[in-house]
């Protein structure tokens, strides 16, 4: 697959001493950390479009392991004293939790939100599920009309249309389908018991009902995490609610309570 070098990455306040790397959503690239980057001024910045994603399309093939691996590699070579905060959703969640379990040592502290998991191995039933998501979603997902649909589902501003379009245009059906793979096949990873890390575990009240058992999983699993949903937002609520994302991250890196009204 290669290494962290052959990412496309965006870096900001290298001079500050410590780094957050944020991990995108499958199918999408490291601008939907846009605004989170912008509040983190005070931080250093690492924001990788992961493997077969936006600028990275053509680093191949996407998985888990490898998109861990090359963030690890960033961490040591790039992250200052050789260790990040890790800020992941949904895909990029689940890379996260695969760094946790093979490499918890690079971790300083983990936001997850929106993070899936598998307890149960693959079966026919997933496999035909993934195949008919590929064959309904491949020959619609570069129109106008689905993507305003699926920004509309996420209550994500019209503003960000032509990164939406742009994203999904810059995956091909090749890669979409390992992508898919991938996310809906992702197990707790053995390990992951011993990642004495501070982990925040969020969701969306909107979002999906596994993903709020995958959250109980993790909360159950990691030693040293605490575990909220936010009311009333969805699954990409670091772009639908900025303010109330970054407030919260802010808290969380700098050992404050989690006070915005969010429930355990």
């Amino acid at each position: 697959m290669g290494n962290f070098m052959d990412l496309n990455i965006v870096e900001t306040g290298q001079e500050n001493p410590e780094t957050i790397i944020f991990l995108h959503a499958e199918g999408l690239a490291g601008w939907i950390w846009n605004e989170q980057v912008k509040a983190f001024p005070d931080y250093h910045c690492l924001v990788p479009d992961l493997p077969e994603h936006g600028q990275s399309s053509g680093v191949k093939p996407f998985t888990i392991a490898g998109a861990a691996e090359m963030v690890v590699d960033l961490i040591q070579n790039r992250a200052h004293n050789g260790k990040a905060h890790l800020v992941g959703l949904s895909l990029g969640a689940q890379v996260a939790v695969q760094i946790l379990a093979t490499h918890p040592e690079v971790v300083d502290h983990a936001l997850l939100t929106g993070t899936l998991l598998r307890t149960s191995s693959h079966n026919e039933t997933l496999l035909n599920l993934v195949d008919s998501t590929f064959k309904s979603y491949e020959p619609v997902k570069d129109t106008k009309f689905f993507i305003k649909a699926y920004m509309r589902t996420y209550n994500i501003s019209k503003d960000y249309f032509d990164q939406f379009q742009d994203s999904t245009r810059q995956i091909s059906g090749d890669a979409l389908y390992r992508i898919l793979h991938e996310n809906l096949f992702f197990m707790l990873p053995p390990g992951l018991e011993k990642a004495d890390v501070p982990v925040l575990v969020m969701m969306g009240e909107k979002d999906y009902q596994v993903i709020k058992e995958s959250a109980g999983d993790l909360d159950r699993t990691l030693p040293t995490s605490q575990t909220y949903i936010v009311p009333k937002k969805g699954h990409m609520w670091n772009m639908e609610s900025p303010k109330l994302f970054n407030q919260t991250l802010r808290n969380f890196l700098t050992g404050n309570p989690i006070y915005l009204k969010l429930n355990r």
